[in-house]
Protein backbone atom coordinates (compact mmCIF):
# COMPACT_ATOMS: atom_id res chain seq x y z
CA UNK A 1 0.00 0.00 0.00
CA UNK A 2 1.52 3.59 -0.69
CA UNK A 3 1.84 6.53 1.61
CA UNK A 4 0.73 8.71 -0.98
CA UNK A 5 -2.51 6.92 -2.85
CA UNK A 6 -3.45 10.12 -4.75
CA UNK A 7 -1.24 11.72 -7.37
CA UNK A 8 -2.29 14.97 -5.50
CA UNK A 9 -0.82 14.09 -1.87
CA UNK A 10 2.69 14.43 -3.42
CA UNK A 11 2.50 17.88 -4.63
CA UNK A 12 0.25 18.60 -1.76
CA UNK A 13 3.39 17.06 0.67
CA UNK A 14 6.08 19.20 -1.48
CA UNK A 15 3.75 22.12 -1.00
CA UNK A 16 4.01 22.30 3.16
CA UNK A 17 7.02 21.29 3.38
CA UNK A 18 8.31 24.51 0.99
CA UNK A 19 5.59 26.70 3.82
CA UNK A 20 7.16 25.36 6.67
CA UNK A 21 10.77 26.22 5.38
CA UNK A 22 9.68 29.80 4.29
CA UNK A 23 7.95 30.11 7.15
CA UNK A 24 11.00 29.32 9.48
CA UNK A 25 12.75 31.59 7.66
CA UNK A 26 10.61 34.24 8.20
CA UNK A 27 11.27 34.06 11.75
CA UNK A 28 14.97 35.62 11.27
CA UNK A 29 13.87 38.98 9.45
CA UNK A 30 10.19 39.50 9.95
CA UNK A 31 8.24 41.23 6.97
CA UNK A 32 8.55 45.11 6.37
CA UNK A 33 5.70 46.37 8.20
CA UNK A 34 4.78 43.58 10.31
CA UNK A 35 5.95 45.51 13.16
CA UNK A 36 8.32 42.78 14.24
CA UNK A 37 12.26 42.99 15.69
CA UNK A 38 14.60 41.11 13.34
CA UNK A 39 16.97 39.34 15.21
CA UNK A 40 19.79 39.34 12.67
CA UNK A 41 21.61 42.50 11.57
CA UNK A 42 24.37 42.84 9.03
CA UNK A 43 26.75 44.91 11.45
CA UNK A 44 27.99 44.03 15.06
CA UNK A 45 26.91 47.97 15.60
CA UNK A 46 23.51 47.93 14.66
CA UNK A 47 22.82 44.45 16.54
CA UNK A 48 24.17 46.00 19.98
CA UNK A 49 22.09 48.61 19.39
CA UNK A 50 18.94 46.35 18.93
CA UNK A 51 20.17 44.46 22.07
CA UNK A 52 20.33 47.38 24.15
CA UNK A 53 16.87 48.97 22.56
CA UNK A 54 14.29 45.90 22.00
CA UNK A 55 16.03 42.69 24.24
CA UNK A 56 17.84 44.18 27.63
CA UNK A 57 21.04 42.95 26.56
CA UNK A 58 25.01 44.62 25.83
CA UNK A 59 27.10 43.37 22.82
CA UNK A 60 26.45 40.97 19.91
CA UNK A 61 27.51 37.72 18.55
CA UNK A 62 28.36 36.35 15.03
CA UNK A 63 25.75 34.61 13.41
CA UNK A 64 27.33 32.62 9.92
CA UNK A 65 27.96 36.25 8.10
CA UNK A 66 25.69 37.88 10.70
CA UNK A 67 25.25 39.30 13.31
CA UNK A 68 22.88 38.87 16.42
CA UNK A 69 21.95 40.83 19.64
CA UNK A 70 23.25 39.88 22.86
CA UNK A 71 26.73 38.51 23.90
CA UNK A 72 25.60 35.44 23.41
CA UNK A 73 22.46 33.44 22.37
CA UNK A 74 19.68 33.46 25.04
CA UNK A 75 20.72 35.76 26.96
CA UNK A 76 17.51 39.06 26.37
CA UNK A 77 15.77 39.44 29.13
CA UNK A 78 13.26 42.10 27.54
CA UNK A 79 9.71 42.59 27.55
CA UNK A 80 9.67 41.16 24.22
CA UNK A 81 10.69 37.17 23.16
CA UNK A 82 14.28 37.25 23.06
CA UNK A 83 15.54 35.35 19.92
Amino acid sequence: MSLLPHPWAARAAATIGANILLSAAGLAAPAAGSGGVPALYPTQAEAEKAGKLHFNCSGAHKMGDQWMPCAKHGDGQGSKPSH
